[in-house]
């Protein structure tokens, strides 16, 4: 990343598909808008509440577009990584106009509420010899320290 760079991760739910497209050269480019709303917890009655949703358009380029446009539709929770970027134009009316969007550097599925299959098919369970958390962990003395 660069000096004067603005990194930003975001975590929420795409509003909509993600739009691939190729540029002229052939890079593949996918856009997508994720919303982010916060929520906070009310004491008084006990629900959780919804505050004001923020919608970040986002962009990502080459394989990672192939990638976004091939694993995620709208509704999926992801967690962006990128940099926040400023786009400038003018209008055919001849009006300037900017916008803020996010240059994806990375892309993923929150697990926080679901479960995913990472390339196509369930991960293979490991073998007792190869899980370290098959065994049960060393008890320590008694009296000493806990070894961690």
């Amino acid at each position: 990343m660069s000096l004067g760079e603005t990194p930003i991760t975001v975590i929420g739910n795409l509003t909509s598909d993600p739009e691939l497209k190729f540029t002229d050269s052939g890079a593949a480019l996918a856009k997508f808008t994720v919303a982010s709303t916060p929520r906070s917890y009310d004491k008084d009655t006990g629900q959780w509440k919804d505050g004001t949703a923020a919608f970040f358009r986002c962009a990502a380029w080459r394989s990672l577009a192939e990638h976004v446009a091939e694993s995620l539709t709208k509704g999926s929770r992801v967690v962006v990584s990128g940099r926040m970027r400023q786009h400038n134009w003018t209008t055919p009316e001849g009006e300037n106009r900017s916008m803020l969007a996010i240059e994806v550097d990375d892309i993923g599925a929150s697990l926080r509420f679901t479960t995913v299959t990472i390339g196509g098919k369930p991960a293979a369970s490991p073998t007792p010899s190869d899980d370290p958390w098959a065994n049960p962990a060393p008890t320590a003395p008694t009296g000493a320290e806990p070894p961690f």
